[in-house]
């Protein structure tokens, strides 16, 4: 259970109370009698060790698994450079021409 600490606003007192969550807070001075508000302070706990902190669990080595994408599938290695390279040297796919010329372009001469 939290202890809680109150201060009397006449006499100045502190009070200390172990209570519930649920126990209503403390209103009354038991010595004058006057009213009594919550002291809030620095929580004292320290975390001392590995395993608190965000930058702990990681490591400096790669996952051993492989990584999940955001869609849910697991990444693939990146193709090598002779897939690549291939993919590359393809001329591009001729595009539809929207201009308003409808004549053929002249046929070039074929070489028997």
């Amino acid at each position: 259970m939290p202890t809680y600490e109150y201060e009397c606003q006449s006499c100045h007192e502190r009070v200390e109370a172990v209570q519930k969550f649920a126990d209503p807070s403390l209103t009354t001075c038991p010595l004058c009698g006057g009213e009594l508000r919550k002291v809030f302070s620095a929580v004292g706990i320290v975390f001392r060790g590995s395993g608190f902190y965000k930058n702990d669990s990681r490591g400096a080595k790669s996952p051993a698994t492989p990584t999940v994408a955001p869609s849910g599938d697991a990444t693939t290695p990146a193709p090598s450079k002779e897939s690549t390279s291939a993919s590359t040297t393809k001329a591009p796919a001729p595009t539809a021409s929207t201009s308003s010329q409808s004549s053929p372009s002249p046929a070039s001469p074929s070489s028997d």
